[in-house]
């Protein structure tokens, strides 16, 4: 389904990064596996891949720092020639009510949510505008559309980039190139890992399907979007929440 396609995902040491990773590379992707924390876990993502006959490698890079971007994708087009695929994907949460909340803790989130997803589709706009070919996904999320307490910073950024998304899907259109958004609802990761038992039935009883999602939910819908079957496809935003969202 993705045979030979190059394709750089962010943020993909652990969770959802890491299953689409290793799901794109089933599909036959050669797969770039960004990280900016874990090394570790990054390279094991890696070694996964490639035991099962994949093809991926390992690049450290703060999405959130523009530079570090345009050095990324410099070096993944010396390496392999293209870009076919971006998963924009890489993001952190520092929670707190409105009130308590620090300007530190608001900008952080801005700054590698939404900011690392616009240097990413810029340096990949420049690329596949050349090839007039490229699928764009970005990792949004059910809170962007419908709020949550205490995220005021991680809504935003999330309904950012479906502001994004749908801009860049007009901007890119005419070239081949779509721009499509996932939007998960509350998938069994680690950072769902945390939560006590309580917040987590409160969440279930919001969710019509009654359990959480898994990250294989997530990564086989960005397959989707990354596939010829999708060709007809963007500015959309993909929900895959359980019904949460509606």
């Amino acid at each position: 389904m993705l045979k030979d396609k190059v394709v750089i995902i962010t943020g993909a040491s652990r969770g959802i990064g890491s299953e689409t990773a290793k799901i794109l590379a089933g599909y036959g992707a050669k797969v770039i596996v960004n990280y900016c924390g874990s090394k570790e876990k990054a390279e094991s993502v890696v070694t996964q891949i490639t035991a099962n006959g994949g093809t991926a490698v390992v690049y450290k890079a703060n999405v959130a720092n523009a530079e570090e971007v345009e050095v990324m994708f410099a070096d993944v087009m010396k390496e392999f020639g293209r870009v076919d695929v971006l998963v924009n994907n890489a993001g952190i949460t520092r929670d707190n009510l409105i009130l308590k909340m620090s300007e530190e803790e608001f900008t952080s989130v801005i700054d590698t949510n939404l900011g690392g997803v616009f240097h990413c589709c810029k340096q990949a706009s420049k690329i596949m505008l050349k090839q007039k070919s490229g699928r764009i996904i970005n990792i949004s999320s059910v809170v962007g559309l419908i709020g949550n307490a205490g995220q005021a910073n991680y809504c935003a950024a999330k309904a950012g980039i479906v502001g994004m998304t749908k801009a860049l899907a007009r901007e890119l259109g005419s070239r081949g190139i779509t721009v499509n958004a996932v939007a998960p609802g509350f998938i069994q990761t680690e950072m769902t890992d945390v939560l006590s038992d309580k917040v987590k039935e409160m969440v279930l009883s919001q969710v019509p399907l009654k359990k959480l999602g898994v990250t294989k939910d997530i990564a086989e819908a960005v397959a989707f979007l990354a596939s010829e079957n999708a060709a007809y496809i963007t500015g959309q935003v993909l929900q895959v929440d359980g019904g949460m969202g509606m």
